[in-house]
């Protein structure tokens, strides 16, 4: 890179001694300070480049970073050091060879300290190189506080690609037991570039999007500021899958970042509620929204971590160094940690320990008809069609040695879709133990009782529900003879939810609430051959924290029979049936119900039914 740079600084120096009129030493001096003056302010990636100097308007200055990051306030600093000092070499590093990778290792592992440069370059230069970076910033009329918020402190003349001082220590390897290597920093960006981006995304693909006269997604730094100061915070008009199902999985997006940079459940929790505090006030011109804040923000966080322990699974196989296919797969599953995988090498490549956990999944792959009775709105009709659904219980109880100390140290994970174009997803349901504590009951019962957080969402066509909630329940095993066990969960608790179909203001057209609802789970196993499944649900959305009167009942229920065939194939038959009933001021009731019945293949995990063992054989 020398020859373009010394070609650069030659003609440059020529044209301005010869625009001057200098000639010697004095002239020389004075040229090589109005060339400072002149590359300083030119794109770091020019200069680098070799790239000739564009003559045109005056470019706002730009945000300057930490030499001691390796990033280099003046690339042209650099690029001089390089080339008069170019055998300077310190804990056997030329000390002005920076490159990319450098910066990043400083960024992430912070390795600050005193360096050893004479007294005159710390004393003397350090703080005059500071002046020049603080003038263009002043004269560019900045305030006193703006510019000197483009310094960084003790930033080094020379851009040195070493942390000076004491010598460096290994980098720290990520560990999830200890927190040793993990980064607030990385997700700290991480999640207002994913905003800026989204963002910057959504006026391009929506340019014409307008609400109360403003498009949706022209946001500024003015419109920021005021929702943070003025808000105001209410419920937004979005329609039911943007507000229930788009915006938790933009949570659980801000949630991997931060899970997959090393942090923990409740801290990838917090920057997930940042997160979405962001996008509410910075992403969109419309006033922030509750709703949104706690479907992102909470039910982002509900979402994500179980996306990210099914991630890990696949990635932690046999112990050994994942394959291409899991590195992808647990991509697909949650693109943040594949991300940070990727992009930060070995940083972050240790994979989460799941401590192994007792697990049941399936796949299901089906043919269904439905008959839905629209009572007051539509008549009777049947359809039939494709469906595929998977399910996976993490952590179930039982496991001898296994313990409950993490959030989401069992969870359970479920989603059914159709042929539907507009309306793909049916329901997605997950449950996860917040807080909570084993039990046993003689020789044949264990479980874990405590406190569960839960994201649901259910949309069957003609009416939907969803909810964010803390619920208190147990999750159980008992085994009631020597090769049948139940399984089960029963679960009671409250959260904000959304329901029904109603006459609403834009797209909204349906009817938020405070949501108590109930949960009850049973699978009874029939050692490896058989397995009867069936699951209630109950949601109650009243007047209280809506926007308008009014009161839904729905209720779920989902059973099936499976009977394993061969290895782990086998064939079912499921039933689902959703009713509701709304009551409103001024309008009809309504009563609606829908019935799916299904037949379905079976693709089972490598724990069959997800029987747990934990009896001695002289007992069975």
């Amino acid at each position: 890179m020398s020859k373009p740079i010394d070609s650069n600084i030659a003609q440059a120096e020529d044209r301005l001694t010869h625009a001057i009129g200098l000639s010697g030493y004095a002239g020389a001096s004075r040229c090589l300070l109005a060339i400072l003056v002149v590359l300083t302010i030119l794109r770091s990636s020019a200069c680098l480049a070799g790239e000739p100097i564009a003559i045109g308007a005056p470019e706002a200055p730009k945000p300057v970073l930490s030499w001691e990051t390796g990033a280099g306030k003046s690339y042209f600093f650099n690029g001089y050091d390089r080339i008069a000092y170019p055998n300077e070499v310190e804990e056997g590093k030329k000390v002005y060879d920076t490159n990319p990778s450098i910066f990043r290792d400083h960024v992430v592992h912070d390795h600050w300290g005193s360096d050893q440069g004479n007294f005159s370059t710390n004393q003397f230069k350090h703080p005059y190189q500071e002046s020049i970076y603080y003038g263009f910033a002043r004269s560019a009329d900045l305030s006193f506080w703006e510019s000197l918020s483009q310094i960084s402190s003790d930033n080094s003349l020379a851009g040195e690609s070493i942390a000076t001082g004491a010598p460096e220590a290994p980098k720290p390897v990520l560990s999830w037991e200890t927190g040793a290597g993990k980064s607030y920093l990385v997700p700290a960006l991480e999640i207002p570039g994913f905003i800026l981006l989204l963002n910057g995304y959504d006026r391009f693909a929506y340019p014409n999007e307008v609400e109360g006269g403003k498009k949706v997604y022209d946001t500024n730094l003015s419109t920021f500021w005021d929702h943070v100061v003025h808000g105001p915070w209410g419920s937004d008009q979005d329609n039911f899958s943007t507000n229930q199902f788009k915006h938790p999985y933009q949570g659980s997006i801000y949630y991997g970042f931060a899970r997959s940079a090393g942090l923990s459940f409740w801290e990838s929790s917090a920057y997930t509620f940042a997160g979405s505090f962001l996008w509410e006030t910075g992403g969109e011109t419309t006033s922030p929204s509750v709703n949104d804040q706690i479907a992102s923000g909470i039910a982002g966080s509900f979402f994500g971590e179980p996306l990210f322990r099914m991630a890990s699974l696949i990635l932690e196989g046999d112990g050994g160094k994942p394959e291409l296919w899991r590195e992808i797969c647990a991509a697909v599953i949650s693109p943040p940690l594949g991300f940070n995988r990727l992009v930060f090498g070995d940083d972050f490549k240790s994979v989460f320990p799941s401590h192994n956990p007792a697990t049941f999944w399936r796949l299901r792959l089906g043919a269904s008809v439905k008959d839905q009775n629209d009572q007051g709105v539509s008549s009777d009709s049947n359809r039939g069609g494709a469906t595929a659904d998977f399910e996976m219980a993490y952590g179930l109880p039982g496991k001898p040695g296994y313990g409950y100390t993490r959030p989401f140290d069992y969870f359970h994970f479920e989603f059914i879709a159709v042929d539907n174009t507009e309306n793909p997803l049916e329901d997605l349901m997950i449950r996860g133990l917040l807080f909570g504590k084993k039990y046993e009951l003689g020789d044949s019962y264990r479980g874990i009782w405590g406190l569960y957080g839960g994201y649901d969402y259910i949309s069957p066509q003609i009416f939907r529900v969803s909810s964010t909630a803390a619920s208190l329940g147990t999750t159980f095993q008992w085994w009631l003879a020597q090769a049948v066990a139940l399984q089960g969960s029963v679960l009671g608790g409250v959260g904000y939810g959304a329901a029904g179909t109603i006459s609403g203001v834009g797209e909204r057209n349906y009817h938020y609430g405070v949501a108590p609802q109930g949960l009850l789970a049973l699978r009874l196993i029939f050692g490896d051959r058989a397995m009867l499944d069936a699951t209630g649900r109950a949601y109650y959305i009243g007047d209280h924290g809506s926007t308008e009167p009014g009161r839904e009942n729905i209720g779920r229920l989902n059973a099936g029979l499976t009977v394993r065939v061969y290895g782990r194939h086998a064939l079912g038959i499921q039933y689902i049936a959703s009713s509701r009933d709304a009551y409103y001021p001024n309008r009809a009731d309504v009563h609606q119900t829908t019935a799916t019945y299904s037949l379905v293949y079976t693709l089972l995990g490598e724990a069959g039914f997800g029987a747990v063992e934990w009896r001695d054989a002289d007992s069975r």
